[in-house]
């Protein structure tokens, strides 16, 4: 419950340096980039602290690359 809070706390104040110098400087698509990267950050780190099964994101590129990877090594063979 405590990590919860803190995790929360931390984002918020790194939100309210942040989003300030953003906004004077009208950069809203930034700011929007900004809040997307950091509200995806946040909920991973809460589903960290409560021991939740992440996906690796290598386990989707192996997924990926691994028929390609055999045929290359099946040709070379």
């Amino acid at each position: 419950m405590w990590t919860i809070i803190m995790i929360l706390m931390i984002s918020l104040l790194i939100a309210l340096i942040e989003v300030p110098y953003l906004r004077r400087n009208a950069m809203k698509k930034e700011m929007l980039v900004f809040l997307i990267f950091l509200g995806i950050g946040t909920g991973l780190c809460i589903a960290e602290s409560l021991k939740a099964n992440i996906p690796n994101p290598l386990d989707w590129i192996t997924f990926v690359y691994k028929p390609f990877s055999d045929f290359i090594f099946g040709t070379v063979e």
